[in-house]
């Protein structure tokens, strides 16, 4: 194990600064808001809490790594949750547990009289199992994949619940804190979606994923991904030349596809990601396969766009049995994605709040921006949703090089803390910011 002085003070020559976002084209936070921050503050128990977490890097980056190292791969978190839920219950909630999807669900219960907030990040990474996720020091970086994506998360939301469960603080509303999984590839947001699906009352959701804390996202770029499979009679490529093959089928598909033009407001995107298909170079393909994953921060204009891409699909097949006048290929069009796309309001108290709480903890809004996250299914359903990056620096997201740097980690667990606070009110202190949303 590396030292962790070392890593600290790495971290500190590692530092850097961001310019603020310009407000003026953000609405004001209203004076409630600012007083319910103002109020915890001049408390001796937040401000203790906050002390408490300043402490706490080094320990931080300690269970960063330990929860690192446990693998994770799409559809197999089970490990890491079962990791995650032992350490949820000596963290204060020793009713924790794993749902039936495998998402590891404690509640901190508030009064009962306040809303309900989900505070999770996700157990589950990108890459496949047999990854080597031992993290390495190299140059003051700390590389492994998946360190930041979402370790990182993961962490602050666990050093948040510890130390807010060996304070005082009581809250008015319950917090739910959560680890998902099915948040990356093709786990299709299966974690959220059942979080959702079985606990009808929840009032308000934070997503932690990702580095470099200034990050608001309040918009969810939906997704819809697709396996086409082309199929065909195939045979030898000189003695049954004239038949149809499912790869030039394929291929013209791939063609128009790239020749369809989205919207560019809102933000619509594309591609084919992946090909497959045919047995040997001299045969005629009987199977191919492609994928397509399609974009949008818009549902209206992902719906829309995705027509015209199912359209290229047959009409692909058409030509290429029109072609050698065929009726012998088809395709087997299946969806293997759905993410919603949605929008938190600029001007929701969760964002107010969210804008509030960074300067209190010395860090600055950057960005409100769009993004497909845990939070894309609460926002889908007009539940006020917004995902935050956590402190510290890195890069290569998604890569085997991933890397991070623990540059003043614990200010994202104080913003989570402090945040989280204010939204569901401290009893005795200051009211919810949060609404109650109406009976489900």
């Amino acid at each position: 194990m590396f030292s962790v002085s070392r890593v600290l003070l790495t971290a500190v020559m590692l530092a850097t600064t961001s310019a603020a976002v310009a407000q003026t084209e953000l609405p004001p936070i209203p004076p409630a808001v600012e007083e319910s921050y103002a109020k915890l503050a001049a408390h001796s128990e937040v401000a203790a809490v906050l002390a408490a977490l300043k402490g706490a890097g080094a320990r931080m980056f300690e269970e960063q790594v330990r929860i690192n190292e446990i693998p994770a791969p799409p559809f197999k978190e089970q490990l890491r949750a079962e990791y995650y839920l032992k350490k949820m219950r000596e963290a204060g909630l020793p009713g924790a547990y794993i749902d039936k999807e495998g998402n590891v669900i404690g509640v901190r219960a508030g009064t009962g009289k306040g809303p309900r907030l989900v505070v999770s990040a996700h157990l589950d990474t990108v890459f496949p199992e047999g990854t080597d996720v031992k993290v390495r020091e190299k140059d003051g970086r700390y590389y492994a994949p998946g360190i930041y994506d979402d370790a990182l998360g993961l962490t602050n939301l666990l050093t948040v619940l510890e130390t807010l469960s060996k304070s005082n603080i009581k809250t008015v509303g319950d917090i739910i804190f959560v680890g998902t999984v099915g948040e990356e590839e093709l786990g299709d947001l299966r974690g959220v979606k059942a979080l959702f699906r079985d606990i009808k009352d929840i009032d308000g959701f934070i997503s932690l994923d990702g580095v470099g804390l200034g990050r608001i996202v309040n918009h969810a770029t939906g997704s819809h991904r697709y396996l086409a499979t082309f199929k065909g009679p195939g045979g030898h490529s000189f003695s049954a030349f004239g038949l149809p093959s499912a790869i030039h089928a394929m291929g013209r598909a791939v063609a128009k596809i790239g020749d369809l033009v989205p919207p560019a407001d809102p933000k619509t995107t594309f591609t084919v990601g992946t090909v497959n298909g045919g047995t040997s170079v001299n045969a005629i393909a009987a199977t191919s396969t492609i994928g397509i994953d399609i974009r949008s921060n818009g549902n209206a204009a992902l719906i829309e766009f995705e027509k015209k891409v199912l359209t290229a699909l047959q009409d692909a097949v058409n030509e290429e049995n029109a072609r050698w006048k065929s009726d012998k290929i088809s395709v087997e069009i299946k969806q293997v994605g759905d993410r919603p796309a949605g929008v938190t309001p600029i001007d929701s108290p969760i964002i107010h709040a969210a804008r509030a709480a960074m300067p209190r903890v010395g860090a600055q809004v950057r960005s409100i921006t769009a993004s497909s996250t845990d939070s894309n299914l609460p926002m889908s359903l007009g539940i006020p949703a917004i995902t935050l990056s956590s402190s510290g620096t890195g890069g290569g997201s998604h890569s085997p090089g991933e890397w991070y740097s623990p540059v003043n980690n614990h200010i994202g667990a104080q913003n989570v803390f402090l945040l989280a606070l204010a939204l569901t009110g401290m009893e005795g202190v200051t009211a919810p910011v949060l609404a109650k949303r109406p009976a489900r």
